[in-house]
């Protein structure tokens, strides 16, 4: 019976060992699969779904071969197609061919906009491409995609680019060389395949266990045979004669060692096979997880945390925080770098509107001035950012950010915004937030915020409207229409602007007392208002408010001289006008404005103050 049952046991060894090497041998899997693009080779890009990313489960790996520098970017499909709108290119999507799904690929013309002339008379036929000497139809140069703000992130290699991704549905991939040349027409995808086999492990293990067993029960087997003496199937023969034997016989004989110690030897043979039968189970076996089942990986319970949710028809933030991130590097370097270089031509890559206007002046003055201050650093981060969610164009994010290390330094609050899909976004507003001014309830940087309108009524002032309430407010304080809704106490702007008005009013006086006169005022900016909304149906608003100077002769014999004012010699060129001057600052503010029906007052965030120009008056 103990060898019956060894028997069974070492075939139930052989079958269950079989079957789990069998898993990792013959009957195994591939672990990838790849599929080619049909793309057309004159294209310079290639436009690849996120479908077909997702045409397999598993790990998508993107692999493009061509020759130079190859480049690669994801982000939104709507993003991707609206910079790709003006020209044509490939298209891979998944479809269904006779009731399969396919990769397939088309070539997208470019999408025509056709204006209409102002009159009949302004109607002009389209001016065809010019022909080369050679009779060829010139080409415009393509666009090299390599930096747009609108990709999440991008990727370059030479001659061979490989990619792995994990994107959501509603993006995709752009492939290109430098937009000058075509695209590489050798792109494919490879996903990687679940080949694990979970109980390869525990059937090679099992067979281990199995022939353990069969070789106890052959080592008890064969004890148990010896210690019967045997198996008896035949009758015994007849025994010799006896002789009488002497006690030295008996004596020598077991001196001789009668009893064998065979069986001792085997069975420690026996024993000795059986670690190395076990540990031969557990390397077929391995280490591998592909080849045990994977315990662990239960969902967590999610703690609840305090969420924000989008309106239904909202649009999705138009960045995430690595590409604001990435963005506010560039303008901060663009900006260092102008500033050093005294560049407005390099300050404009990134730099716009009031922005740009400030720094410009300050370069004008600066090449002239030794000793006139450089203007404040752009951060190269933020701590509050606050997208605008929209899928068209311009658009524009909020961006706060505070030196938690060093809590002298203001928190700057700044405004950029991209004009079109193919420019980068610039900075068009900055400014350093009052001491105690409190941010409103902003939404999450993952959900986004929509643009309010300019000629929004539902705030207490449409952002339209709010420069020129402020220079009333400027101008008449407490007597102001607006003084009710707005917050005067909290407003260090219009103190320190007031108290620079006496200054030069009361320096001015000194001497031209009787043969002079100096006005100030001010009025609305040119720069048009950017407005966000806050979580309680207000906004976060930038404008720009201008306010002048004008020191003026009264007397005809009388002249105004600013000689002793290099800032005012140097935008002028003259020191001295019969009639008198005129200078601009420009000042860019941040207002929070309620909703109509708030009990909350209109309240100033943030402004930064400059010179604009100085002329000599007519």
């Amino acid at each position: 019976m103990r060898f019956l049952l060894a028997v069974v046991s070492f075939c139930l060894a052989f079958l269950c060992a079989a079957v789990g090497v069998g898993q990792r041998t013959l009957w195994l899997g591939p672990n990838s699969h790849q599929e080619q693009f049909p793309v057309e080779a004159s294209e310079k890009y290639t436009l690849v779904d996120a479908g077909v990313l997702a045409y397999l489960p598993g790990g998508q790996t993107l692999i493009a071969r061509g020759e130079g520098d190859l480049f690669a970017a994801y982000g939104r499909t709507s993003d991707m197609v609206a910079w790709l709108a003006d020209t044509s290119y490939n298209h891979v999507v998944v479809e269904k061919v006779d009731g399969e799904k396919k990769i397939v690929s088309s070539v997208v013309d470019p999408v025509v906009v056709e204006e209409e002339p102002a009159d009949e008379t302004a109607a002009e036929p389209t001016p065809t491409p010019e022909a080369t000497p050679e009779g060829e139809v010139a080409v415009e140069p393509g666009r090299n995609p390599a930096g747009s703000d609108l990709w999440i992130a991008e990727f370059t290699d030479v001659d061979s680019l490989i990619q792995t991704f994990n994107l959501p549905a509603e993006m995709s991939v752009l492939v290109a060389a430098d937009g000058t040349v075509p695209a590489p027409a050798d792109i494919s995808a490879k996903w990687t395949l679940d080949n694990s086999t979970p109980m390869a492990g525990p059937l090679m293990v099992a067979g281990g266990v199995f022939a353990l067993i069969g070789v106890v029960l052959y080592i008890l087997g064969i004890r148990h045979m010896r210690r019967k003496r045997g198996p008896r199937r035949r009758g015994l023969p007849p025994l010799p004669v006896t002789e009488p034997l002497s006690l030295a016989e008996i004596e020598e004989a077991e001196g001789k060692g009668v009893i064998s110690s065979t069986p001792k030897k085997t069975e420690r043979r026996a024993l000795v096979a059986l670690p190395l039968i076990l540990v031969s189970s557990l390397a077929l076996s391995g280490c591998s997880p592909d080849v045990w089942p994977q315990a662990g990986n239960e969902t967590p319970t999610p703690t609840p945390t305090p969420t924000v949710i989008a309106p239904e028809d909202q649009k999705a933030p138009v960045l995430l925080d690595s590409q604001a991130t990435r963005i506010m590097t560039k303008i901060s370097e663009a900006a260092a770098a102008a500033d050093t270089s005294l560049d407005a031509a390099a300050a404009g890559e990134r730099l716009s509107g009031a922005v740009l206007e400030a720094r410009s002046v300050n370069y004008t003055l600066r090449a002239k001035i030794a000793e006139y201050a450089a203007p404040s650093a752009v951060p190269a981060n933020w701590t509050i950012l606050l997208p605008q969610a929209a899928d068209t164009w311009p658009r524009s994010f909020l961006a706060i950010y505070k030196d938690d290390s060093d809590t002298t330094i203001p928190p700057v609050i700044m405004m950029a915004t991209q004009v079109d899909p193919w420019a980068n976004y610039k900075l068009t507003y900055a400014g350093q937030m009052e001491a105690s001014a409190v941010v409103p309830g902003l939404a999450p940087a993952d959900i986004g915020a929509t643009l309010v309108n300019p000629d929004n009524q539902f705030l207490l002032v449409p952002p339209n409207d709010l420069a020129a309430m402020y220079s009333d407010i400027i101008e008449n304080g407490e007597n102001s229409e607006f003084a009710p809704i707005y917050d005067l106490a909290g407003d260090q702007f219009r103190g320190q602007l007031l108290t620079k008005r006496q200054e030069s009013l009361d320096a001015f006086n000194t001497t031209a007392a009787g043969t002079g006169e100096m006005t100030f005022a001010s009025a609305p900016g040119t720069e048009a208002p950017v407005a966000l909304a806050t979580l309680d149906s207000g906004a976060i608003v930038a404008v720009t408010v201008n306010d002048t100077e004008s020191p003026r002769s009264i007397n005809a014999d009388a002249v105004i001289r600013i000689g002793d004012n290099p800032v005012l010699t140097t935008l002028t060129g003259v020191t001295e006008a019969s009639t008198g001057f005129l200078t601009t600052y420009t000042n860019q503010l941040f207002f929070y404005v309620p909703a109509q029906g708030s009990t909350e007052q209109i309240r100033l965030l943030g402004y930064s103050s400059s010179i604009l120009k100085s002329e000599v008056l007519p």
